[in-house]
């Protein structure tokens, strides 16, 4: 049986359109931007003493994000691990796994490497230059040489958690800042900077005496220190209300 000619395009529409039937649909395309699930993390806190508007994450590497990750240390549950190099504080949760944050590293950040103790926690803390930021640079910082009350435009945002040493205070703070575009960076100054909803997290979690390891290029050896159960050696000497704060 022959097919006629005014036939033959009308099949060959007919398979084409068979054909276009069983190719699938592509699957819609994912939203630009940073994942929901973190928006929500960095979202505003209006509960705040000095309410705190959304961290701004759109350009942010997602790995320096909030996140439960694996992590094989011989530090026990309950240790905070600063890796400056890498840009990551950890909160060692033990079983293998951490909560890790990510971190900007200041000046001083960078020169201070060993173990301490969160000797002082703060909420909305005061912030007085050191004399060596304000020699270092005195027209950034010599106008705020008195100091800094809490608020917003504080450079230590809400909250701050200071490092001792033998009861003593090593100057060397974990902290918030107003620069969160410098999370997974070296800054000029300070010591270690979080997202200010991090440090909120990381306040909450942790109590005065946590034990704190500071790694700049090799781990410090965990027998410079007392076990995390023994007692501080020296009481801790609580800083003057006026006492400089390095950032």
């Amino acid at each position: 049986m022959c097919v006629s000619r005014l036939a033959q395009p009308l099949m060959l529409l007919l398979v084409l359109a068979a054909l276009a039937g069983c190719a699938s649909t592509p699957p819609p395309s994912r939203p630009r931007g940073p994942d929901p699930y973190f928006m929500t993390m960095y979202g505003p806190q209006p509960n705040e003493a000095f309410p705190l508007p959304a961290t701004d994450i759109s350009k942010v590497d997602p790995r320096f994000l909030r996140q439960q990750v694996p992590y094989v240390t011989h530090e026990p549950a309950g240790t905070i691990v600063i890796d400056t190099p890498n840009r990551y504080l950890y909160l060692v949760q033990g079983g293998g796994m951490a909560l890790r944050y990510g971190i900007g590293v200041g000046k001083a950040g960078l020169e201070f490497a060993g173990e301490a103790r969160i000797g002082r926690k703060a909420q909305w803390p005061r912030w007085i230059p050191t004399s060596d930021m304000v020699a270092r640079e005195p027209d950034r910082y010599g106008p705020l040489a008195s100091g800094l009350d809490p608020g917003l435009t504080n450079p230590l945002g809400p909250r701050a958690l200071y490092l001792y040493q033998g009861g003593k205070d090593t100057l060397f703070r974990i902290h918030g800042t107003t620069e969160a575009w410098s999370i997974g960076n070296a800054v000029s100054s300070g010591c270690i900077r979080m997202f200010n909803p991090d440090v909120i997290d990381l306040y909450n979690r942790v109590p005065e005496s946590t034990r704190v390891v500071v790694i700049q290029e090799e781990p410090p050896m965990s027998a410079a220190m007392p076990p995390v159960d023994a007692p501080i050696e020296a009481p801790i000497e609580a800083p003057a209300e006026d006492a400089p704060l390095a950032f």
